[in-house]
């Protein structure tokens, strides 16, 4: 029985679902976006979503966690047929990744599915991808319109507060002023006497 036991087999021993692991997440760190099927896609997100909360933290630790997590394997691109290092994976963990969603609670992939099927097995190939910065969630949308509300409510009162103070000053001061000009009248006309 297996009771409690989490995860799925993927027809796979346990050192090929980790191996298959790692690989597939240091891809979607890499790449930012990769194509696997729905199985291997659910599998992964949450290996994913648990280093980018360690990236997040950004500190000795959890770069070393994340490391003995993952691997640190290189990125490389070709260029004139050569192949260049462009850094780490877990270098841009840190330094691009984590930092993209400092304000995000959760929820850094989603999962979108093709409909194309693969053709070995006719699989149904889904792609995972990391959320951009542009798109929040629901509730963070909701609650951002609650304290834009709230604020521009607020504004509008001190506005209306200022613009009040300000007509009662102009008013003390058309007073004054009218007291001044009597006051220079009744002079005047004592100077005349």
């Amino acid at each position: 029985m297996r009771h409690r036991v989490a995860g799925r087999k993927l027809s796979r021993t346990s050192e090929h679902r980790l191996a298959m692991r790692r690989n597939l997440v240091a891809s979607l760190f890499e790449h930012e976006t990769i194509s696997t099927t729905v199985e291997k896609a659910k599998e992964v997100k949450s290996f994913a979503e648990k280093l980018i909360t360690l990236a997040k933290k950004g500190t000795l630790s959890a770069r070393r966690r994340a490391i003995a997590l993952l691997g640190n394997r290189d990125i490389i691109e070709y260029e004139d047929g050569k192949a260049v290092s462009k850094g780490t994976v877990i270098g841009k963990l840190f330094s691009e990744i984590g930092p993209r969603y400092l304000d995000r609670p959760g929820g850094y992939t989603r999962i979108i599915r093709l409909s194309l099927k693969r053709l070995g097995d006719n699989g149904q190939l889904v792609l995972l991808q990391l959320v951009g910065p542009e798109e929040t969630s629901k509730k963070e949308t909701k609650a951002a319109a609650k304290k834009r509300s709230r604020k521009r409510a607020k504004k509008t009162v001190e506005v209306e507060e200022t613009v009040e103070a300000q007509e009662a000053a102009e008013t003390e001061e058309v007073v004054d002023a009218g007291e001044e000009i009597a006051e220079s009248d009744k002079k005047a006309e004592q100077d005349e006497k």
